[in-house]
């Protein structure tokens, strides 16, 4: 039997302590967290950087790592720094050594690292080892080239690799948000598809709970099967919220894709223990070819916002006709002023209370007290977002509805009004890669931190 403990759905995201100190009282065989995901977008991945507060992550991690030393089991965190790109492994093992001088600890940390050479994954696509997955955007040597980073998705075989190194710490880069929770149970010889199926139900800590703030979940897995328990007093695991959670981030509720082959819960069963825990049987791992995802980002414009509040009544009735209007003139004014082919640059207008979320596939029709008049501008440089920034500002304070009133004053919530955002970047891989060795598209490092 294996019992992996799962503090939170992602760190920096907070739990409940006193949750977290039941779990290490239970004596856990390992902690596993995530550390990230692409809910955010791909500006983590292309910039290579964290989407957690510094503070928030350093707190959390210290109280991650004071849990392990008391339980005295491994701590293993997946996706390291919200992207899991090699600069935020680094910022997270930088992060771990800060937190051992000022402890005064001494800890072996293992550092998975995912980042793709560009030439790597070139040659797989030459090699026909690189294959898309459903929607997958048109890719060549000049979109892998145009790249900021790019990485692979690591899995259980790497995960158990890392902790072979007898590492107390784990720092993984980009994983699967399983492989962390799957990879001790598998190397233990608990049931493959249980461990899978239980690491997918783990994966977001408590969400699979009637509690889901509480963050911590204790997992126990054999050889038939696991057990979900949360570590919370007042949450419970149901076969409701337990099942349910193949439906959460997987477009079919019975097969989850993951490197080597699938995890299938067709024939799974689910049954309460007691009001607080599920047992669950029957999930099967079929073995596939061993493959990888890769997530790639780059650079592909520049922006400025700008925004505007308005409240007049008869503004607030014709906003949507107010804003189409802005956004005709200000682009006639960027081709003639600026000199930009309308195709090289986009010009949006979201209105924020009335349809920004959906757009045209808004469907109330109420009127809102006040509506937040963002244009959002995309130019080939930063030079180019902020003058054309400019060129929009006066339009956002002052455009009448028509040319024979008055001009209006709307309310700019600070100054000045437009904001630069610097680089926009896009997701532009979404494939996977074939490997004849886990190992040989990541990089295992030891590196002794701390006192002693």
């Amino acid at each position: 039997m294996t019992r992996v403990l799962v503090p939170a759905g992602a760190l920096g995201l907070g739990y409940d302590r006193k949750a977290l100190e039941r779990g290490v009282a239970n004596h856990p065989d390992i902690i596993a967290v995530d550390g990230g995901s692409t809910d955010s977008g791909p500006s983590y991945l292309g910039r290579g950087m964290s989407k957690y507060s510094r503070a928030s992550t350093k707190a959390e991690w210290r109280e991650l790592m004071q849990a392990r030393l008391t339980a005295g089991v491994p701590l293993v965190i997946g996706t390291a720094g919200t992207c899991g790109a090699d600069s935020t492994v680094d910022w997270l093992l930088e992060i771990t050594r800060e937190i051992a001088a000022e402890d005064g600890l001494h800890v072996r940390v293992a550092t998975l690292k995912s980042g793709q050479p560009k030439a790597r994954v070139k040659a797989a696509m030459a090699e026909g080892r690189l294959h898309p997955l459903p929607a997958a955007p048109d890719i060549s040597d000049a979109v892998i080239d145009s790249c900021t980073n790019i990485v692979a998705l690591a899995g259980a075989e790497q995960i158990t690799a890392a902790l072979a190194t007898g590492a107390d710490i784990v720092i993984a880069g980009r994983t699967t948000d399983t492989a962390i929770i799957a990879a001790l149970p598998i190397e233990r010889g608990d049931h493959a598809g249980a461990a899978w199926h239980g690491a997918k139900v783990g994966e977001c800590g408590a969400l699979a709970t009637t509690h889901p703030n509480s963050g911590v979940i204790q997992i126990d897995f054999d050889a038939t099967g696991f057990t979900v328990e949360p570590m919370a007093i007042e949450a419970a695991a149901t076969p409701y919220t337990v099942s349910a959670h193949m439906l959460y981030e997987n477009s079919d509720p019975f097969i989850l894709h993951e490197p080597g082959g699938h995890l299938d819960v067709t024939r799974s069963e689910y049954y309460a223990i007691d009001p607080r825990r599920v047992r669950v049987e029957g999930s099967a791992w079929v073995q596939g070819r061993y493959t990888v995802k890769l997530e790639g980002a780059r650079i592909v414009g520049y922006q400025t916002v700008g925004l505007a509040v308005i409240r007049e009544r008869r503004y607030v009735r014709h906003a949507r006709e107010w804003a189409a209007d802005v956004q005709v003139r200000v682009t006639e004014k960027i081709v003639t002023r600026m000199g930009l082919a309308p195709e090289r640059f986009h010009l949006e207008m979201r209105l924020i209370g009335m349809d920004a979320t959906l757009g045209a596939l808004e469907n109330r029709t109420d009127l809102p007290v006040e509506v937040g008049i963002m244009g959002i501008l995309t130019c080939p440089t930063a030079e180019q977002a902020a003058e054309a920034g400019k060129i929009l500002n006066p339009y956002l304070l002052h455009h009448p509805l028509t040319e024979d009133e008055p001009m209006p004053t709307f309310a700019f919530p600070f100054s000045p009004a437009e904001m630069q955002r610097g680089a926009l970047y896009e997701f532009c891989l979404n494939h996977v890669m074939e490997l004849d060795d886990p190992m040989s598209a990541f990089v295992l490092e030891l590196h002794e931190v701390g006192h002693g």
